[in-house]
């Protein structure tokens, strides 16, 4: 359980007395979605995909879904960084033992560095791999999604693989050619990857905005990582972005999406780009819903971080990929913080 201040404790209180008055979720429910308790759900793209799975299976009591672009088994790199160009990456012949991960995974579980396994079974993950993708191999795809159905329900589970994609966020109309992988590793596919796992992981009711990119981009709010995730901030990049639809500002009556960039996708490399044109926020505009995009940052020196990914081999620490994480701790705090950061950011 993350810990609570004096006002979310009383707030916390008073919300328990009223379940109790009203009968208690079944064992293993999610959380009900209220006003301030918001259901999250989760994407990320390559490196984006390794941190989305880390934070689901961190915090599934909170986390409804999780949308893994070009991703990897949870815990594949095992701590080490040559294991992970080893076997988690581009090279054909790797051997990845799921079955060394689950015991992993079984032991953070019990440690509570893990969620409890009973808070994934309504959750629902969508998986893309695409046919034309060479920097994370076929092999390693197959077996997250080999993983992903012994962690969650199959019959909650989507493996979109058969998609001429290069290593890239397919989008509708944006970014560059679909068959290449070149920043800002936005693809044109014709193929509305935000919105197909958006609507699968988190059951939007409206049709997406059609307000133009700048009219959305009005709505982008640019924000100080270290200002609200303190300590946890140090591998983050300066700034960070937020989009919030108009129905959002004032109240939080409404569902929060988190979108991992991938590696060499952050905000030192190309800006806002992926925050504008990853295809989010048209969805999120109509359905009431944020969307936070956290951002690293590039280091030639140690922690070593030279293409600005997202942990998931261990340059942060041996918990990288548990909520004891300091990434994924500030990832959380950033959430947390999400109705001050509206309130201080004009």
């Amino acid at each position: 359980m993350r810990k609570l201040t004096l006002k979310q404790a009383s707030i916390v209180s008073i919300a328990s007395m009223m379940l109790a008055a009203c009968g208690s979720p079944r064992d293993g429910a999610k959380p009900s979605v209220q006003k301030d308790d918001p259901a999250i759900s989760v994407s990320g793209l390559s490196s984006g995909a390794y941190m989305a799975l880390q934070f689901h299976l961190s915090f599934s009591e909170q986390v409804v879904g999780s949308g893994l672009i070009a991703g990897g088994p949870y815990f594949c790199a095992q701590g080490s960084i040559s294991t992970a160009l080893l076997n988690c990456v581009a090279n054909p012949d790797a051997t990845i033992d799921l079955t060394a991960l689950a015991a992993t995974i079984n032991d953070y579980q019990a440690s509570g560095k893990l969620a409890d396994s009973k808070y994934n079974q309504d959750d629902k993950v969508w998986l893309l791999h695409g046919t034309l993708d060479t920097r994370i191999n076929r092999a390693v795809a197959d077996q997250l999604a080999a993983q992903i159905n012994t962690l969650f329900v199959p019959k909650n589970v989507k493996y979109v693989s058969q998609q001429a994609f290069a290593h890239v966020m397919p989008t509708l109309d944006n970014g560059e050619s679909c068959i290449e992988s070149v920043s800002p590793f936005i693809g044109n596919c014709n193929y509305d990857g935000a919105g197909e796992l958006l609507k699968y992981t988190t059951h939007l009711t409206k049709p997406k905005s059609t307000k133009s990119n700048d009219q959305l981009s009005q709505q982008l709010l640019t924000f100080k990582q270290s200002e609200y995730a303190g300590e946890y901030a140090e591998t983050l990049g300066e700034n960070a972005y937020l989009f919030v639809p108009q129905s959002c500002k004032g109240t939080m009556n409404c569902d929060i999406h988190i979108s991992f960039h991938g590696c060499n996708q952050n905000a030192e490399a190309i800006g806002n780009e992926y925050a504008k044109n990853a295809g989010f926020n048209a969805w999120a505009d109509t359905n009431n819903l944020i969307v936070l995009y956290p951002q690293t940052k590039k280091s030639a020196f140690m922690p070593l971080n030279p293409q600005a990914c997202w942990d998931w081999w261990g340059y942060t620490g041996a918990d990288y990929a548990n909520k004891d994480g300091t990434q994924i701790k500030a990832v959380m705090s950033l959430v947390d913080s999400i109705p001050t950061i509206i309130s201080n950011t004009k």
